[in-house]
């Protein structure tokens, strides 16, 4: 079968979050100083894997695990195999901030990982840190170089571009994936959690100039739709992707604000605590932690529940720049 919302809308891609917790803390994501969520509130890699195997059962054919920092969840190796052998999924794939993937890298292609997305905002060793408050931009050109090495074919960088932070090394970070052979995504960033390193609506950049900047380096033409799907991905998601002229590299643009994608979302989060958030930019949810741990059948009260929600799933979301944040709850609750 498949999900479908009442917008007409097939939902086949889910973002499953594993923890809240993270090892760095980006300015855009979360507070300095952080109350992360008692273990016990967190779900288990078994009901993780139950809730995974629920919705590739109900026509989910990609799923991402994301967190906080998922390679910091023990026993996430597990769930990636487990996860990995399930009947229709056709795309598993991992978001991560890089710092662990020497260490893991190897383990994770092994598990039956097939993409990798990895947060890079600057190469600047200073500005990585002022970012990331305290973060080393070694270990993730390491963690870079390990996917490589463990033979991942589609590895893609994600930046949140902020006007006064990093706008102005676009080009540099193009530059830098186009040498590596890498796709890399720049995001608008997204009001979620209530931040107090900048203004929200003074660091907003669109889109278009980031497109402009890099057109000044590197003659851009978009990426045929078609094309991009047969790179190794199911779906192409919410980015809008260009090619530069002479390299295969996708270079995307993912615009909440300037050009939001809502009207093709095909995809829905889990939360660490297992909330099915049914949009980003909304509040809409339904609670399968409680049918995971209190039903008699959690398997059927989970399916059942999720199939009641696409009703509820909205058209689009709310987005503004307004520096009062839409959505109290921060990235990494959300699930990034």
């Amino acid at each position: 079968m498949q999900l479908t919302d009442s917008f007409g809308r097939t939902i086949n891609y889910v973002r499953l979050s594993v923890t809240d917790r993270c090892d760095l803390r980006c300015v855009y994501c979360m507070a300095e100083d952080m109350t992360f969520l008692p273990r016990t509130e967190v779900l288990s890699i078994e009901e993780l894997a139950t809730l995974g195997e629920t919705f590739v059962g109900l026509g989910v054919t990609k799923l991402r695990i994301t967190g906080g920092e998922p390679l910091i969840r023990r026993g996430v190796i597990n769930l990636l195999e487990r996860l990995g052998q399930l009947s229709g999924l056709k795309e598993l794939c991992l978001t991560t901030n890089g710092t662990h993937l020497p260490q893991y890298a190897q383990a994770i292609k092994d598990a039956g990982v097939d993409r990798i997305n990895i947060s890079l905002d600057s190469l600047n060793p200073d500005r990585f840190r002022q970012l990331t408050r305290f973060g080393d931009i070694n270990q993730v050109l390491a963690g870079i170089k390990a996917a490589q090495a463990a033979g991942f074919t589609r590895i893609k960088l994600n930046c949140v571009a902020l006007k006064h932070y990093n706008a102005d090394e676009v080009p540099a970070l193009v530059q830098f994936a186009l040498n590596e052979g890498l796709d890399i995504s720049f995001i608008e960033e997204m009001p979620l959690g209530r931040i107090d390193e900048h203004g929200r609506a003074a660091e907003f950049v669109s889109s278009d100039e980031l497109r402009s900047a890099i057109n000044q380096q590197h003659v851009l033409q978009p990426f045929p739709e078609k094309k991009a799907r047969s790179k190794n991905a199911i779906n192409a998601g919410p980015a809008r992707y260009w090619q530069a002229k002479g390299y295969d590299s996708r270079i995307g643009f993912i615009s909440p604000h300037s050009n939001n994608f809502c009207s093709s979302c095909n995809r829905v989060r889990i939360t660490a605590t297992g909330r099915l958030l049914l949009c980003l930019g909304q509040e809409n949810s339904v609670d399968l932690r409680e049918a995971l741990r209190t039903s008699d059948n959690p398997f059927a009260e989970v399916r059942t529940r999720i199939i009641n929600a696409m009703h509820h799933k909205p058209e689009k979301h709310t987005f503004d720049l307004d520096d009062e944040p839409q959505i109290v709850r921060f990235m990494n609750m959300t699930g990034g």
